[in-house]
């Protein structure tokens, strides 16, 4: 595929932007990336790396000031108690001095997993293929367990009904497949 900007080189460099569902494909070289200054991940640097890639996703904060009131005082540094690292240092290397960076940065790391994984901030993990019809009917009796605990608190006891019955549905499903196991 040739270069949509030049017409001269390959394109090595595609992406696909979705705009209110509306669907737009760019195709360009390095060289025209870095000429026109679309990319701010090729500034200085020769090529892409996945720490560009988090610390451009991380440097938000204009739009996150411009959204909602910062949580933090401006003057203060936010850094991690056991490796110093500040949340700066951060954004600017993508990567994290040690574990506990995660928990120090959690404030600030929430809005952009939200963003990354569709609402989630908690990692589900992958579940095999073999196990894993009773382990979500497992997960969806627990949501539903949760579910009716608030509707019997909010009194909505038609609506906590319902729930009650899909537990015991989804419960007997569950215990029909352990039977048909053995």
């Amino acid at each position: 595929m040739i270069c949509q900007e030049c017409q001269q080189r390959p394109a090595t460099l595609h992406f696909t932007k979705i705009l209110n569902g509306e669907k737009t494909e760019i195709h360009i070289c390095d060289h025209c990336a870095k000429e026109n200054g679309e990319l701010s991940m090729f500034s200085g640097g020769s090529g892409f790396s996945f720490n560009h890639l988090l610390a451009g996703l991380l440097n938000m904060e204009q739009s996150l000031k411009d959204k909602a009131p910062s949580t933090f005082p401006k003057n203060e540094v936010i850094h991690c108690d056991r490796c110093q690292l500040t949340f700066q240092q951060f954004v600017k290397s993508g990567r994290f001095g040690c574990g506990n960076c995660y928990r120090a940065f959690q404030d600030q790391l929430d809005p952009v997993l939200r963003r990354l994984h569709s609402g989630n901030t908690t990692h589900a993990g992958k579940i095999p293929r073999r196990i894993g019809g009773s382990i979500h009917v497992k997960q969806q009796i627990k949501q539903l367990r949760s579910e009716l605990n608030e509707l019997i608190t909010k009194e909505e006891f038609e609506s906590a009904a319902r729930v009650r019955d899909q537990i015991r549905e989804l419960e007997n499903t569950l215990s029909a497949n352990r039977e048909g196991e053995k």
